[in-house]
């Protein structure tokens, strides 16, 4: 078994599998402590509390995703949030604690949530949770992690050249990034867990691993994918020449954080007007694309860089207890939050769509499975409500491996080696490092927050102009990490700016100055596309 990806997602499904014998290599592209899980603040849903029900965390998921929820989907995960949070404090993740609470866990509230059900730690919990689960992967014997090994492409029945052969995938090809070469691994299933595809965009939450690289293998394999135009932005993060990617989680304005205008005069602050109150009857707790929208708005109408997220009334006690990395951060670029607001703006933060998927991570591909912030399983719809995303990476890993441990897997085939006979070394990078700068820049300015047709046809002309000239590069010359990446965000880019097209409505993430309304009865996006060489 191949598994790419070593966060959440990849890493219950490891551990899941190799508990039940069965010896797995996970693979990396970076060290493995990076990736997006770690970087998770806010927490992971569980429905614990006696204030809470299955029915009202399905309503609040429904509600934030705009009407394009799968209900079994958002039912089913519900049922099994005790269970994966249970799962995680037996793999020793350190929640923070409260004697009176469920499991002896303190329960936080985040935007769209009805009630506290966000199992956390302190404002670290991803962080908590990988090194959590990264020391037990490291310790167990089947599980042989791969670090600074990036999949290049899934090997599929085509590159059998087999007459008849039914399609399924085989192995990767994977890039040994300190020696260079490119590895054939054959697999009996292979499992992509490779997260999203922030880094597509100039501004982004996202850690740099976050390149959408399953999602264009998959693609490329003639996997169906869904919903890519739902991109989420998260509404706070942090305005600051030093640190552009790191974001102040939803749990401060649960706790009571508000969102003020800069050079707007308010009676009960020093630091400008609430604006949000104008915008949603939640006002600061309405979900992420709401209060996103809002701040963009207010940005563009006031001339401001960025706005204000004030939690000094919260006190300095309660902050550095509940919010110590944050506070830590800002206090290491100059910002006492207790006593001054942090500037934040909103910045690509999570991809909703992905991989088509079942919910036990089969793709249209036989032998490729998927999981995480790759995929679409319905879950998140047009929305995603704060804190499902680490749930759902728990609740389908274990069901994928579990899917795995059930099937009957055939024999991987004697494959193909990689074939370098035809390419030579790069001659200059600076047409990769252009690339990359012109599609983040291109898709900001026009498949941003706010959407026009007239955008989004620009962008998609110029993207496929990228794309063959990234083609032709990739075609003649030695693969490395930075072009495989950009391969990939490219294809992501136009599955995203092709899903928006499609759209002839606003909702949710999607926002169209042209098709401002929302229909009385939509559908999700689906792309469909032929397997193909390339």
């Amino acid at each position: 078994m191949v598994i790419v990806g070593a966060g959440l997602a990849g890493l219950t499904v490891a551990l899941q599998l190799a508990e039940q014998g069965q010896p797995v290599v996970v693979l990396a592209k970076r060290d493995l402590g990076e990736g997006a899980t770690a970087w998770a603040q806010g927490g992971i849903v569980g429905v614990l509390g006696s204030d809470d029900s299955v029915e009202s965390h399905v309503r609040d998921t429904q509600d934030a995703g705009a009407g394009l929820v799968d209900e079994h989907t958002a039912r089913f995960i519900a049922e099994n949030s005790a269970q994966a949070v249970g799962w995680l404090v037996e793999q020793g993740v350190p929640f923070s604690p409260d004697p009176d609470g469920p499991m002896g866990l303190h329960l936080t509230r985040e935007g769209g949530h009805a009630v506290r059900r966000i199992a956390h730690a302190a404002d670290a919990t991803g962080k908590a949770i990988h090194e959590s689960l990264l020391a037990r992967a490291h310790a167990h014997p089947l599980v042989t992690l791969k670090a600074r090994w990036m999949a290049v492409d899934l090997i599929t029945s085509r590159h059998l050249k087999k007459q008849g052969q039914a399609p399924a995938c085989h192995g990767i090809y994977a890039l040994d990034i300190d020696t260079q070469r490119v590895e054939t691994l054959a697999a009996r299933a292979v499992v992509l867990a490779t997260g999203g595809v922030g880094k597509v965009y100039r501004y982004t939450s996202n850690p740099e691993t976050a390149t959408g690289d399953g999602i264009a293998m998959a693609w490329r394999a003639g996997c169906r994918v869904s919903n890519m135009e739902f991109i989420q932005f998260h509404p706070t993060c942090l305005y600051h020449p030093q640190e552009r990617s790191f974001l102040i989680t939803e749990a401060l304005r649960g706790e009571g954080g508000l969102l003020r205008l800069p050079n707007v005069p308010a009676a009960d602050s020093p630091w400008g007007a609430r604006f949000m109150p104008e915008h949603d009857e939640r006002a600061e707790l309405a979900p992420r694309d709401i209060v996103a929208r809002a701040i963009d708005f207010e940005m563009k109408k006031h001339g401001v860089d960025h706005v204000w997220l004030d939690a000094t009334h919260l006190g300095e006690a309660f902050l550095k207890e509940h919010f110590p990395t944050i506070y830590a951060r800002c206090l290491s670029l100059g910002i006492d939050m207790a006593r001054q607001p942090i500037p934040v703006v909103p910045a690509a933060h999570y991809t909703c769509g992905g991989v088509v998927t079942d919910l036990s991570g089969h793709t249209d591909l036989p032998g490729l499975l998927a999981v995480g912030e790759a995929t679409y399983t319905g879950l998140h719809g047009a929305n995603r409500l704060a804190s499902n995303s680490l749930l759902e990476c728990v609740v389908i890993g274990r069901t994928c491996a579990a899917a795995i441990l059930q099937t009957a897997l055939p024999p991987a085939p004697k494959l193909p080696a990689w074939d370098e006979s035809l390419v030579e070394n790069a001659d200059e990078q600076v047409v990769i490092s252009h690339n990359w700068d012109e599609l983040r820049l291109l898709m900001w300015n026009y498949v941003g927050i706010v959407r026009t047709t007239k955008r989004l046809e620009r962008a998609l002309h110029r993207i496929k102009l990228l794309k063959d000239e990234i083609e032709d590069y990739y075609a003649n010359f030695r693969v490395n990490r930075d072009l495989l990446e950009l391969r990939n965000l490219v294809v992501c880019a136009e599955l995203i700016v092709r899903s928006a097209l499609m759209r002839h409505e606003s909702r949710g993430l999607h926002y169209s100055r042209d098709f401002p309304a929302t229909l009385p009865v939509s559908f999700p996006t689906v792309l469909t596309r032929k397997a193909r060489s390339r």
